[in-house]
């Protein structure tokens, strides 16, 4: 039985766009994806740390894994969780019954309501701890958009915990990227790993022309980027601001973050609407801690227009500069805001993002195609480092 892919969201976006109907009635038949995942019933909610770590909304097709925060593994019951499919498809196990996530993952198959495709996630509940202090970037897992003819790949990072476990923590614009590219390999994808790091491999990120659907949607470039977060395809065409969703859950104060970084920016800087600028193009590394949830306890996500400027950023903290430079260059950057409430934090109330972009503005579609960030062997120090 065949796998769904982002290709067919690539065809059912493209489609949807230049030729309104083209497949209304065949695309619903062919999907098979969770859309949302959650946890209901008041005698479980003292497994989790606040309402809100119930629900997992706006789940992107490109994702594998769902898990669910609780306060302990030990004390935790069999437990439904519930699913919203894409029209038509079917979940096995069955929808909201009861399973024991005490083992660990356990793996739900989607089916296609034409029963020609079928997906299957991962489905887990971990306890909250701290995902990683070093990223060397030496994971990857090769994503390839056409999972049965294995063509058009891209490059996942993922970090591996002390106990060998895989973190799925980072995200980057390449399921995006994936829209406008049909039989491009990884070193054609604007975040990809490469050769010759600070200390063995390194990510690379480079601001590249998004094509003609990128210039007709006024998205002409895509600026290569790294982030702590999940990236939303479904958001890339119409509300590219959207697409990515900042943050992990973190349970300690983060004090500074330092690296290594070597940058190149492209000959020409262009606007949204490819204008040549008398600019030099600059990378922007940069990190926020937040809360994650408002004052009535509703869930707080940073997106590419807040993830600055939110008011429910804590502290941040941002290179002040990135000369260009061919040879690894030592980055050190301080957090800076208000003092953490310790009683949020031992209730999993904040998050943390640490993003890398090889073109500052380019959220903004505003940068210059070629520049080029390497970034290398990243540490977070957190308070009771700095205590020691």
């Amino acid at each position: 039985m065949k796998t769904s892919n982002i290709g067919k969201l690539a065809v059912v976006l493209l489609c949807g766009q230049l030729l309104t109907s083209c497949i209304k009635d065949e695309a619903p038949n062919m999907e098979c994806d969770i859309t949302s995942a959650w946890v209901e019933g008041a005698q479980y909610e003292e497994n989790f740390y606040q309402p809100t770590q119930m629900r997992k909304e706006n789940i992107s097709s490109t994702t594998k894994e769902i898990v669910f925060t609780v306060r302990s593994l030990y004390s935790l019951p069999n437990i439904p969780v519930s699913f919203t499919l894409t029209p038509g498809a079917t979940i096995e196990p069955a929808n909201g019954s009861e399973q024991d996530f005490s083992n660990g993952p356990i793996t739900y198959t989607v089916t296609s309501e034409d029963g020609e495709w079928t997906r299957p996630y991962l489905v887990s509940f971990e306890e909250a701890s701290l995902p990683a202090t070093n990223f060397s970037f030496e994971n990857i897992e090769v994503v390839y958009t056409d999972t049965v003819k294995k063509k058009n790949s891209y490059h996942n990072f993922y970090e591996v915990d002390s106990n060998g476990k895989r973190l799925n923590i980072w995200a980057s614009g390449n399921p995006g990227v994936a829209l406008t590219k049909v039989t491009s390999t990884p070193e054609d994808y604007t975040t990809r790993q490469v050769d010759n790091g600070y200390n063995g491999k390194c990510v690379c990120m480079s601001t590249q022309d998004a094509g003609s659907l990128g210039r007709m949607m006024k998205k002409p470039i895509a600026a290569g980027n790294l982030f702590l977060g999940n990236f939303i395809v479904e958001n890339v065409l119409f509300n590219a601001l959207k697409a990515t969703e900042f943050g992990i859950n973190i349970n300690r104060v983060p004090v500074r973050v330092t690296g290594y970084y070597k940058y190149k920016p492209g000959p020409e800087f262009t606007d949204k609407d490819m204008k040549v600028i008398d600019r030099t193009d600059e990378a922007d590394i940069y990190a926020v801690f937040f809360r994650n949830t408002d004052e009535n306890g509703k869930e707080v996500k940073l997106y590419g227009d807040d993830v600055l400027t939110s008011p429910y950023i804590v502290k941040k903290a941002q290179v002040a500069s990135l000369p260009p430079t061919d040879e690894w260059t030592f980055f050190e950057m301080f957090f800076e805001g208000d003092d953490a409430d310790l009683t949020i934090l031992s209730k999993g109330g904040y998050d943390m993002t640490l993003v890398f972009s090889s073109s500052k503005n380019g959220a903004n579609f505003e940068g210059a195609i070629g520049s080029t960030l390497y970034v290398d062997e990243v540490e977070m120090f957190y308070e009771e480092d700095e205590q020691e």
